[in-house]
């Protein structure tokens, strides 16, 4: 096997950036595997847009140093780095027709015009675009600038492709229909690419992998089934979809389960750790994802978990229930696939909790 092949597109280590007495980015280490799709998740300051640039080479690291591939580009100018940006505003020139906004960065690189406008026409191509050539970006949609400047940053062939909040200024249905654009033609061309929002829905439709950030460093790493299924934490776990976080009382804890009750009801859990961390029998929440509670009607008995409906809101494709826990004072949010007769307001209902999409976290690592 090619020894070059297992080498990172990108590698992080130990890289910090400080304005002054503020820290953006906090000694965070990560890499990425060539032809992956990473996304960069988070709240707003948490830092990973300002990750993104270093990447680019439109911010230098306070500390820590930067591969791209086996070289190390931490000083080295945007110029110099073989990276190519989408950026949130799409940064289209306006006084250029769609043909010319593409072929700007092969013309800038010293290539004929010629050769430029061919391998600009492939490109085009490649994201729908092709008749479009003549167009300005006035005269495009949303969706369609948006894939002039993907075919923009593709065209040079870079080693690392960087999306940042590509798709904020589309609305929702759209956003739908371009983010499967970007996924398909990253999976279609082998892209290495790292894409930076604060959507998680986003995140875990495109992402081979996501790299969740808080407070200026990395809370967690990992698949977006993983993260949404075992979250490292309450931060995690609310943050990555909704989830329900249940106080629990933990009976016993060991090194594979957990014996928890709630309200009553014993429950057993994988344990996923947690004796291994600050995690104490009363620093524990179960964490439960609304489509994984079960409803029905009827009062709880022994070992049943039993509550009363507050609110009903029918969806279409599913139904939402506000749920409020008997005893316990916390409401808890159902999402029921189940729509040809909503159960009303006041109702009493047996909550039924799945495996698959309840978890047990401690409190938050990174706070």
């Amino acid at each position: 096997m090619n020894q070059a092949i297992l080498i990172p597109a990108v590698t992080f280590e130990k890289v910090s950036k400080r304005y002054g007495g503020i820290t953006a980015v906090d000694a965070i280490d990560f890499s990425i595997a060539s032809g992956t799709l990473v996304t960069l998740l988070g709240p707003s300051g948490c830092g990973k847009t300002t990750t993104l640039r270093m990447i680019a080479g439109l911010e230098t690291p306070s500390e820590g140093r930067i591969l791209i591939g086996d070289e190390d580009v931490t000083g080295l100018p945007a110029s110099q780095r073989d990276v190519s940006m989408v950026f949130q505003s799409y940064a289209l020139f306006p006084h250029m027709t769609v043909m010319e906004n593409v072929c700007y960065g092969l013309r800038a690189s010293g290539i004929a015009k010629r050769r430029a406008e061919e391998l600009a026409a492939d490109k085009l191509s490649t994201v729908g675009l092709s008749g479009f050539e003549k167009r300005l970006p006035s005269e495009l949609s949303g969706g369609q600038q948006q894939r002039v400047a993907v075919a923009r940053a593709i065209v040079l062939e870079p080693k690392v492709l960087l999306f940042d909040e590509p798709l904020s200024n589309l609305d929702v249905k759209l956003r739908r229909r371009v983010r499967e654009d970007i996924r398909s033609l990253q999976q279609q061309l082998s892209l290495t690419a790292v894409y930076v929002t604060h959507d998680q829905e986003e995140a875990l439709a495109v992402s081979d992998r996501i790299i969740v950030m808080r407070n200026a460093r990395i809370v967690q790493d990992g698949t977006p089934r993983k993260l949404y299924e075992e979250p490292a934490d309450r931060f995690i776990a609310d943050f990555i979809g909704n989830a329900n976080l249940l106080p629990v009382h933990a009976e016993r804890i060991d090194a594979t389960t957990a014996r928890v009750r709630l309200h009553g009801v014993t429950l057993t859990l994988p344990s996923r750790g947690l004796l291994d961390g600050t995690a104490t029998r009363d620093d524990l929440a179960l964490a439960v994802r609304p489509q994984a509670i079960k409803l029905r009607e009827g009062r709880a008995g022994q070992n049943e978990l039993g509550g009363i409906i507050r609110k009903t809101v029918y969806l279409g494709g599913h139904v939402e229930y506000e749920v409020a826990i008997e005893g316990l004072g916390a409401d808890v949010l159902v999402i029921a696939p189940e729509t040809a007769r909503p159960l009303p307001p006041e109702t009493p209902v047996i909550l039924e909790l799945q495996a698959q999409g309840a978890a047990l976290v401690s409190a938050d690592q990174h706070s």
